[in-house]
Order: C-alpha cells, then sequence, then structure tokens
C-alpha cells in the first residue's frame, strides 16, 4: 500500500508538470494564431490535451486520498501522519536469485501447516494400529503391568484380552476401519502438502518472472522516454523555422506524458515483484 502511494505520488507530480507543458503551448499556439502560422484548430487541440491531463489529476488526487485512508485503517489510526519519501528514492535488488532452494518454502505458514498435518496423521496411523494390540506396559523389574497392577501370568492375561476384548470389535471391524481411515487422511494430508509444494513454488516462479518482465519494460520505458524528449525538442525546433505543424509538438508531448506515467507503474511493478517474492518465501531469504 505504500508503494502504491508513492506510484501514485509520482504519476501525479508527472502530470502537474505536464500541465504547466500545457499552458505553455497554448500561449505559444495563441500568438503563432495571431501571426497566422496556425488555426483555431491547433489551440483547440492544445486546450482538450489540457483539460484531459488535468482530469487525470482530479483522478489521481482522489486515488491518493484513498490510499491514504487505506494505510490509515491498517495502522487503526485515522490521523496517522502520512509523510513519506518518493517512488526514486527507493533502494530495491538490482538482482535476484535465478536458483532458490525449495527447502526455502518451509518458511511459508502454509506449507508448515500442511507438513504438521501430515506429521500428525503418520502418528495417527501408528496409534490406529496401537489399538490393536492389549493395554499392557513392560516395565523392567516390575514385569508385565497394567493400569489395574501387575499381570502374574502375561501369557494367560493376553489370551484373555484377545477373546474379551478384541474379538468383539474385530467383529464389528471398528479397529480396522480407523486404521484404514488414518491411512487415508494420510494419503490426503500428503497429497495436500504436495499441493501446497507445487503452489507455493509456482508462486516463487511467478514473481522472478513478472520482476524480469518489469524490469524488461521499465528500461524500454527509459529509452521511449529519452527518445520522447528529442523528438519533442527536434519538433519545436522544426515548427520555429519551418512549416512544421505545431499538432506534432503536441503529439510528442502526449506520448511523452503516457511514457513517463508508464515508467511510474513499471518501477511499481519492479517493487511489487520483489515484495511478491518475499511473500511467497514465506517472509524472504
Amino acid at each position: 500500500g505504500y508503494y502504491t502511494l508513492l506510484m501514485l505520488d509520482e504519476q501525479l507530480s508527472i502530470s502537474e508538470r505536464t500541465l504547466t507543458t500545457w499552458d505553455e503551448n497554448i500561449r505559444v499556439l495563441q500568438a503563432l494564431k495571431r501571426a497566422g502560422r496556425t488555426n483555431e484548430a491547433a489551440v483547440l487541440q492544445a486546450r482538450a490535451n489540457r483539460m484531459r491531463v488535468e482530469s487525470s489529476t482530479l483522478t489521481l488526487r482522489n486515488q491518493i486520498a484513498e490510499q491514504e485512508n487505506a494505510i490509515r485503517s491498517l495502522l487503526l489510526d485515522p490521523d496517522a501522519d502520512m509523510a513519506r519519501g518518493s517512488l526514486r528514492e527507493q533502494s530495491f535488488p538490482e538482482s535476484l536469485s535465478a536458483g532458490i532452494p525449495i527447502d526455502l518454502l518451509s518458511n511459508r505458514p502454509d506449507v508448515r501447516e500442511a507438513e504438521y498435518r501430515l506429521q500428525k496423521s503418520f502418528y495417527d496411523i501408528n496409534v490406529a494400529r496401537a489399538a490393536f494390540y492389549p493395554s499392557i506396559t513392560l516395565s523392567g523389574n516390575a514385569g508385565w503391568t497394567t493400569s489395574s497392577g501387575s499381570v502374574g501370568n502375561p501369557s494367560s492375561w493376553i489370551a484373555n484380552a484377545l477373546g474379551s476384548v478384541v474379538a468383539p470389535i474385530f467383529n464389528r471391524g471398528t479397529n480396522k476401519a480407523n486404521l484404514d481411515i488414518a491411512r487415508a487422511r494420510y494419503e490426503e494430508n500428503l497429497l495436500d502438502f504436495q499441493q501446497k509444494l507445487l503452489d507455493a513454488g509456482m508462486e516463487v516462479n511467478n514473481a522472478l518472472i513478472a520482476w524480469q518482465t518489469a524490469n524488461g519494460r521499465l528500461a524500454l520505458d527509459r529509452k521511449q522516454i529519452v527518445a520522447l524528449k528529442g523528438a519533442v525538442h527536434n519538433t519545436r525546433l522544426l515548427m520555429r523555422n519551418t512549416t512544421t505543424n505545431y499538432l506534432e509538438v503536441l503529439t510528442a508531448q502526449q506520448r511523452l506524458l503516457e511514457a513517463e506515467l508508464s515508467e511510474a507503474s513499471d518501477r511499481f511493478d519492479v517493487i511489487r515483484s520483489v515484495i511478491s517474492l518475499y511473500h511467497a518465501l514465506g517472509g524472504g531469504r
């Protein structure tokens, strides 16, 4: 949420600078119109472009206010100060490890939860299997004992126990059913654990791909901005010294605004992908 706020701040700053540029453009076009070098259509086009940017700034201000309120809600403080830095000041890793050991996924709470369920179901099998045996304890010098005390003749006691306790239960299949259920739950939890690992691994890969893609777009954005700044400068020179239509300057400036807004968005996507990777690894590395 904080980095979303910084991205919106950056986009608002770009839009406000562009508004100043459009004001200058309108003044120049009005002067050119008086000199007979352009017409009313060019002036109206420039005013329309300015109003579109002004509308965008109003939308951005509204989004900023909503994001500030969302953060205040998370902080449980409706009066929290929203002083902050800028998007360009943020420092994030410029390279990420391409090979991430799968055991790092054990940091994730959902993977740990599935692992513990698997462990429990394994021990449940042992508990279910133990129910087949009489409740008797081997106690060294004390010999064979039960909850009722010492067993004088273990062989006879076991025979009686099997006859009086285990056999009736076997007739109903209860112990066997419990063992089958425990084994089935173990298989279910094993599959769930495997699925959690696959899902977690996919999230890690997706975050890495998103980071690589956003970085690629960001590099292209920067090259495009340099090219468009040159285009704006050159079309202005051409307009002053040739019959080049001023609409070409307006078009170049509009494309420059769009490229600068895209750069801010892609810089945020780089940050968001790093945060997503941190989450996917259950708290980073």
